[in-house]
């Protein structure tokens, strides 16, 4: 895959599509140890707060990557292309506690440039986050009443990710104009 390194003001996606038809893997942990996992994910957003890039992803406490995300200091969201697809729906349905459903999915952990956690070779978009903040999802917070359906008691743990590199293909970087 050919990604370059995209500067935070060069970075251009569809927000919307991105999160809602795109899909991601969250990994978290540390590549050099050996100790990471990684699932699928389709919620989230990405914006500046307290003056930092970041992303802000949930993962339910009964995943396997919690523990991971909980444990570690950083994560990633990389994305893919289409072709991609069957590996990211095995990646969301296997536990990694079952067995190396990475390997499973034929995709390839490979090194960060600026964090432990890993991102994979074949993905177009990688987001290198460091985390800053979390916080538990609270029922009695929720105020439209279309939120309450998607839980069982398993309430998500928000995480914000300050982005520290991001790399991508062509796609995800911004076509600069010359009197820009």
């Amino acid at each position: 895959m050919n990604r370059q390194p995209i500067a935070l003001n060069d970075f251009n996606f569809n927000v919307f599509h991105a999160w809602n038809k795109g899909w991601y893997l969250l990994t978290a942990g540390d590549f050099a140890a050996g100790k990471y996992n990684t699932m699928t994910v389709s919620w989230g957003a990405t914006g500046i707060l307290w003056n930092k890039p970041f992303v802000q992803v949930v993962v339910r406490p009964t995943r396997h990557t919690f523990a991971f995300t909980e444990a570690y200091a950083t994560f990633t969201l990389s994305a893919f292309s289409e072709e991609h697809r069957p590996a990211l729906n095995l990646l969301g349905v296997k536990s990694g506690r079952d067995g190396d459903k990475i390997t499973a999915s034929g995709l390839t952990p490979m090194a960060s440039t600026r964090i432990a956690a890993p991102g994979f070779k074949e993905a177009e978009l990688v987001i290198e986050c460091e985390k800053m903040y979390y916080d538990d999802l609270k029922p009695d917070h929720f105020l439209a009443g279309h939120i309450a359906p998607h839980y069982h008691e398993d309430y998500h743990r928000v995480y914000y990710g300050e982005i520290k590199a991001i790399f991508g293909t062509e796609k995800y970087c911004r076509k600069i104009a010359e009197d820009d």
